[in-house]
């Protein structure tokens, strides 16, 4: 399957799924040996698929565990340039929609994900904490600390 994506000269777009997942005061991030930050739960919507299958089956690669989506929380325009890595040079632009998923009361998982042949590990963070943390998306710290209603539209703009 191919995401909904595409690189033009050195400007990169991709759409995305990812999840909030919250046990027990704290939010779930992964990371891996190449990067030095951590990243939410989530990954590149495939051709025909919907936003909801995509987080479902992103979340499933990445814990090992099936969780449900409670609801559609943000749509998250985001601009940002990489200084490393596979997008090293490029100017990019994410559109993600972040799903808060159903709490399962465990944080147990089952994780053997990897990301461009790089292993995953999965982080829960206490989300008191987060501000101590590089983690993306950057506005989580914010939304995760006040009450919400409805869907929000957040733009971030970390280019350099």
């Amino acid at each position: 399957m191919y995401d909904c994506g595409f690189t033009k000269e050195n400007n990169w777009f991709r759409y995305r799924a990812a999840a909030i997942i919250i046990e027990d005061g704290c939010v779930l991030f992964a990371g891996n040996e190449r990067e030095d930050y951590l990243y939410s739960i989530g990954g590149g919507v495939h051709m025909g698929e919907t936003a909801e299958a995509a987080v479902l089956r992103e979340v499933f690669e990445e814990t090992g565990v099936h969780y449900e989506i409670d609801r559609l929380a943000v749509i998250h325009e985001n601009f940002f340039n990489e200084n490393s890595g596979m997008l090293k040079g490029l100017n990019c632009h994410e559109i993600s929609f972040y799903f808060i998923m159903k709490p399962r009361g465990t944080k147990e998982l089952h994780s053997n994900s990897t990301t461009c042949g790089v292993k995953e590990e999965m982080h829960w963070i206490p989300i008191e904490e987060l501000g101590r943390y590089k983690a993306f998306p950057s506005f989580l710290k914010d939304y995760l600390g006040r009450e919400h209603s409805g869907i929000e539209h957040i733009v971030t703009d970390e280019r350099q």
